[in-house]
């Protein structure tokens, strides 16, 4: 199993959207076996693969190991696609991995769901904190998305300082521009400044997930938004694939 993190400081940046879509393009596209897991309180992967959280609020019991992950996982309406879905409890994490004084507790509950995944996506809260310290720690990959403005590139910077601070050989990070409007000569020229970087553009077809409550390619698959995303993914498998 690989794990990816989607993973930024900033809220509103798309992460969620790309999040569930990199998840349908890893169970749909290259049949791998697919955790997609909710690690933020506001639930928006949960929402949009119309899984709904646990009634008690669990999600947090992970952690102190009161209950196993596979109880809370939910099967998507796509097939190879399985969901850990958030709750609000998920707010006092942070408290309770400072509290339990295990550095890599997320990371021994991943490997805990090796045997029934290929690919494992953190969609993490915009947080700089404990959670994120156990997400990096257990990533393979870590995606950033950010738009291009300079703000973004500001919580870029901060995430890369704090892992070349407190993550020593940390996993790959792979910045990616979002919601770009290549209308605006600010997009452009930022995203000329990095051509390397991948792009997720600006689309009425993107602003449809939430409305559906689906991921783009199950039901926009020859949109150009669509082919961003399935362009994304495909670098991202060759990555993983290279790791061994």
């Amino acid at each position: 199993m690989r794990s990816i993190a989607v993973y930024s400081v900033k809220g509103g940046v798309g992460k969620t959207t790309i999040a569930t879509n990199l998840a349908w393009c890893s169970a749909c596209l290259s049949q791998r076996r697919t955790l997609l897991w909710d690690m933020d309180p506001q639930a928006g992967s949960s929402f949009l693969l119309r899984i709904g959280s646990d009634p008690r609020s669990r999600a947090h019991s992970i952690f102190a190991r009161t209950i196993k992950p596979q109880l809370l996982i939910g099967h998507t309406a796509y097939e190879g696609l399985d969901l850990l879905p958030a709750d609000q409890s998920l707010r006092a994490l942070d408290s309770l991995l400072v509290a339990l004084r295990r550095r890599k507790r997320l990371s021994k509950i991943a490997t805990s769901l090796a045997p029934d995944y290929d690919r494992l996506i953190f969609d993490c809260p915009p947080v700089m904190n404990e959670i994120s310290n156990q997400i990096i720690r257990a990533a393979d990959l870590i995606i950033v998305p950010l738009s291009p403005s300079p703000l973004a590139r500001r919580a870029l910077d901060e995430i890369r300082d704090d892992l070349a601070r407190n993550h020593k050989g940390h996993a790959p990070v792979l910045p990616v521009f979002s919601m770009v409007d290549r209308r605006r000569k600010l997009h452009l020229e930022t995203c000329a400044s990095e051509p390397d970087w991948p792009v997720i553009p600006m689309a009425s077809e993107i602003e449809q997930v939430a409305v559906r409550r689906a991921p783009l390619c199950s039901f926009a698959l020859n949109s150009n938004a669509a082919r961003t995303f399935i362009a994304l993914w495909a670098g991202i498998e060759r990555k993983l694939t290279a790791m061994g």
